[in-house]
């Protein structure tokens, strides 16, 4: 296993690799730090190529766990997710040189797998008997679906609004699911007192430190799809837009691209922009006003994964997007549904609300001009449209019903080209 330690990422603190969730002193994220110096003199990005598994734990060199085992099972293939370029979305967008990671290829259809996967991995070595955490759906998902591979047992509070399609995905994955008569954030809160209380691990994004190291994969993978087979050095995006609540995902993605560059991987860093509902906006408020803490809001949106009252991790989401010369945008409910729709029609891509934002978000930016039409781009596409398919059904209406008639079928195809 690589070697590693905590170090807080408000006062500076390290700490030693253990139980720790957040700083002692101060209760902030805690950052994990790898001995990039010992890697940087033994290993080179062809060594992790080079007859690796297409899944995550190419990168386990680059993680600070060891090896799970688990071969043959859905455990062992999240992640190395296709990166997508298609034709009719860059045309839609203006951009020329515009991909899509779409993370809901994943085992449970999210890019909270990645998260999961390598908390479970620790979760295994450290003895842990159950793990727990909230979530409004997909870091349920991930943590049930990848707990059931491993024969770990899990528990989900999930608010009471949560999809039915989320909550019936928990349950077949055979997790003890409990429904919150309240917000994700007071899910969030009570899951904290009974992993106290019951001696649990708690995987909660942006609580966990390991969660973040999960979601820096994604950016290990966008550079090495980039790149020419066998390259001495990874290629990077100039930018890449992803949705934001807790701000666990771009907080991950930045220290993916930051691990890379201290490595001598890639030559620098992209602008990472970050993507709200205006119904939940905390992130983007904070942003906006310069503040390095957001405030919490009331969350209202379509968007269930990114409806967060109190990001858990926005002081380092803000930092992620700051350090890297990105922005937080805020975009309404009905451009992410008009982004399903898009997406689905031009690129054959299924996205729920949370990852549409995204699309929805590049779109603004590209009529702010804060992307060049020539800029490799990448959009996280974070979650499957099938998590919430009452979403999809607003985004594109109901299919007509006709008698069996060809005369009938001719009036409603007349415009079908």
């Amino acid at each position: 296993m690589t070697a590693f330690h905590f170090r807080c990422s408000r006062c500076g603190r390290g700490y030693q690799a253990g139980d720790l969730y957040t700083c002692p002193a101060d209760g902030a994220n805690l950052d994990v730090e790898l001995d990039l110096d010992a890697l940087r003199a033994r290993l080179r990005p062809a060594d992790l190529a080079a007859g690796a598994e297409p899944s995550l734990w190419r990168y386990l060199p680059l993680l600070p766990v060891a090896d799970p085992g688990f071969q043959g099972t859905a455990f062992r293939s999240v992640g190395w997710t296709p990166l997508l370029s298609p034709p009719g979305l860059r045309a839609h967008s203006g951009l020329s040189q515009l991909w899509f990671k779409d993370d809901g290829r994943n085992p449970t259809a999210s890019f909270k797998d990645r998260a999961s996967a390598v908390v479970l991995a620790r979760a295994r070595e450290t003895g842990a008997q159950v793990v727990i955490t909230a979530s409004t759906g997909n870091a349920g998902a991930a943590l049930a679906g990848l707990g059931a591979a491993v024969g770990l047992p899990t528990v989900i509070l999930a608010p009471r609004t949560a999809p039915e399609a989320k909550v019936a995905q928990l349950l077949v994955y055979g997790a003890r699911v409990v429904l919150v008569d309240g917000t994700y954030d007071d899910a969030f809160d009570l899951s904290l007192e009974a992993a106290r209380t019951f001696g649990w691990l708690c995987r909660n994004t942006g609580f966990n430190p390991l969660t973040a190291e999960g979601k820096k994969t994604a950016a290990f993978e966008v550079c090495e799809q980039m790149s020419p087979p066998g390259a001495a050095r990874w290629e990077a995006p100039e930018a890449v837009f992803v949705s934001v609540g807790d701000g666990n995902i771009i907080t991950g993605l930045h220290k993916g691209f930051r691990d890379l560059q201290a490595l001598g991987w890639i030559e620098r860093l992209p602008r990472l922009y970050g993507v709200q509902s205006t119904g939940s906006d905390a992130v983007c408020r904070a942003f906006v006003a310069g503040e390095e803490e957001a405030t919490p809001v009331r969350a209202r949106t379509v968007a269930d994964s990114i409806a967060v009252d109190l990001p858990r991790d926005g002081r380092r989401a803000l930092r992620a997007m700051r350090e890297t010369g990105g922005a937080c945008l805020a975009v309404p409910d009905e451009a992410i549904l008009e982004a399903i729709q898009v997406l689905g029609a031009r690129g054959a891509l299924f996205a729920e609300p949370a990852a549409a934002a995204a699309y929805a978000g590049l779109l603004q930016a590209a009529e702010r001009g804060l992307v060049g039409r020539d800029e490799r781009v990448v959009v996280i596409i974070t979650g499957s449209g099938l998590k919430d398919v009452r979403a999809a059904c607003r985004a594109v209406g109901e299919a007509p019903v006709i008698p069996p008639d060809l005369a009938r079928l001719r009036e409603v195809v007349r415009d079908v080209q």
